[in-house]
């Protein structure tokens, strides 16, 4: 009977998650279709079809243009950006977050359960509020516009989450395991780092590619934390100009935001199962 039950419960959600799936597919897909559309085909709407929605004859000018044309000096350097300030944040904070959520899971001192809600509320405090006194103090200092000045601000949105979902799967590694490892003989260092380390590796991936897809879409920190020397593919496509000041680049837009949008695709499908066991082991534990 059970079994019946949560095959129908199963079927409902099912039915109930196509209207969603759509809802969010078609946006994505309307991007993937301005972006191979000629200009032609964005100002003439019977150069389409499907109501204007899928071009006739595919362009890829668009592509061209960001890669190899106008706009290649604008996107280039942002994508090589965002590459290495989102991969430098991402390896730093989980190196961080990993020796920290060690300690929070497996030694007592006060305060413990504070420096997790701490991490959980700095996770979520608005990123519009520090913006303000970190252009501020980056002026003073010298890391305005610079790839150190974007990765600091990075680590505040990633270190905190990463510090909870880390501390989450550190508890669920049996105590025994390291006792039984330091009794051998190894010490405390060495149980860590031959034990625990290979033991949390799914918990550390599944941590890092949070934090890269959370460092990877900022747009707020790399719109006013840089000028052109620093600013990643988010920011600079808002810096994206047409042929002339009475056009639009839509279709160049599109075609930048399909290229980033690529890499968090496949991430997202070869590691979902993963993601998923993060975010529900960081919800129920701690």
């Amino acid at each position: 009977m059970e079994t019946n039950v949560s095959n129908k419960v199963r079927n409902w959600l099912a039915a109930a998650s196509v209207p969603i799936i759509i809802w969010t597919v078609i946006p994505l897909l309307w991007i993937l279709a301005t972006s191979l559309k000629s200009d032609a085909a964005l100002a003439d709407s019977s150069q389409n079809v499907l109501g204007n929605f899928w071009p006739k004859d595919i362009s890829w000018d668009n592509y061209k243009l960001i890669f190899t044309g106008g706009a290649k000096d604008l996107f280039l350097p942002a994508l090589w950006h965002s590459i290495v300030v989102c991969l430098s944040a991402t390896v730093i904070s989980v190196v961080l977050a990993t020796f920290c959520a060690y300690a929070i899971a497996r030694l007592t001192f006060p305060g413990k359960k504070l420096i997790l809600t701490t991490a959980l509320g700095v996770s979520f405090f608005p990123v519009i509020a520090m913006v303000t006194p970190i252009f501020n103090l980056w002026r003073s200092v010298g890391l305005f516009d610079t790839i150190p000045g974007l990765i600091i601000p990075y680590l505040a949105l990633t270190v905190p989450l990463s510090i909870w979902i880390l501390a989450a799967f550190f508890q669920q590694i049996p105590w025994e395991m390291e006792q039984a490892a330091q009794v051998d003989g190894a010490t405390s260092w060495q149980a860590f780092r031959k034990v625990i380390v290979p033991l949390a590796a799914p918990g550390v991936f599944t941590t890092a590619i949070i934090a890269f897809f959370t460092a990877w879409n900022d747009f707020v920190f790399s719109l006013n934390l840089t000028s052109e020397h620093a600013r990643t593919v988010p920011a600079a496509l808002a810096f994206f100009t047409g042929a002339s000041q009475f056009t639009q680049p839509t279709g160049a837009i599109c075609a930048a935001a399909v290229v980033v949008t690529i890499p968090v695709v496949i991430l997202v499908l070869l590691f979902q199962k993963r993601i998923v066991s993060g975010l529900t082991s960081g919800a129920v534990k701690g």
